[in-house]
């Protein structure tokens, strides 16, 4: 269920538009199992993920005004909580949404290898309403996108790394689900040799809320859009089926 985080900030409209866009397969594996898929957060491409940029990782090193006697064992509690942040990618898992009021061509080319594929267009709402009936706490937030060697991730958590990314990255306008498996405490503390995730999670959605249309990538040929609406009836839905309108336009000279 969707769970509000004071590190999560959502879109100031609630209604934005956002889009999912994935191959075929994918898409029916959706309505199958009635489920999001979430990427563990070391299984993304970005090596980046949830780590911290140089200006937060130098302030930790700023040891307080401390007695030669405490002094070792500060150090010893900075190495440790530098060793939780370096295992907390194994216990988080994230699904992407892209924020635009339009499709983008760049995203159809960006998670699609050809033109079989689809865009699951929906809003921030619906997305948070659609966890209605998942198991796990859902969080949601914009990624904010700056420059990791000059600026730094302000009143840092253990979740805030994972809504930073760099400013490189600034094109995929990034909204994100979040969850987290923690493992069980040990002797000494948590236990990070636990797997709790293995590469992803399936999260229940309800299905009819999140989807608000479905497009079809452009290029598709015609045979797929008649699939995909046979699919889509056969699994009990309805929403709209819309062949993507970027090849359509005729340009203007």
């Amino acid at each position: 269920m969707y769970k509000e985080h004071p590190s999560f900030i959502p879109p100031d409209d609630a209604n934005i538009k956002i889009w999912r866009y994935m191959d075929f397969t994918k898409f029916v594996a959706f309505l199958d199992s009635k489920s999001l898929w979430f990427t563990r957060a070391d299984r993304f491409g970005d090596p980046f993920e949830g780590s911290y940029p140089k200006i937060n990782i130098s302030a930790r090193a700023n040891i307080p005004d401390v007695s030669d006697e405490e002094r070792p064992i500060v150090f010893k509690l900075i190495k440790g909580s530098s060793e939780i942040r370096r295992n907390w990618v194994h216990h988080v898992a994230i699904n992407c949404w892209h924020m635009s009021e339009h499709e983008s061509a760049a995203m159809w080319s960006l998670y699609l290898k050809s033109n079989e594929g689809i865009a699951i267009q929906s809003t921030y709402q619906r997305l948070r309403d659609s966890f209605s009936q998942s198991g796990d706490d859902v969080y949601i937030g914009k990624v904010t996108y700056i420059d990791y060697d000059h600026e730094a991730i302000e009143n840092p958590d253990i979740l805030s790394a994972f809504l930073h990314k760099r400013s490189s990255y600034e094109h995929e306008k990034e909204l994100r689900a979040i969850i987290v498996r923690l493992p069980r405490p040990g002797l000494r503390g948590l236990d990070f040799s636990e797997q709790t995730i293995a590469n992803g999670v399936l999260v229940q959605v309800v299905v009819s809320l999140l989807v608000q249309s479905v497009y079809v990538a452009p290029n598709a040929p015609s045979w797929l859009t008649s699939l995909i609406r046979s699919v889509v009836k056969t699994y009990g839905f309805d929403f709209p089926l819309i062949a993507s309108p970027l090849l359509n336009a005729e340009p203007q000279f």
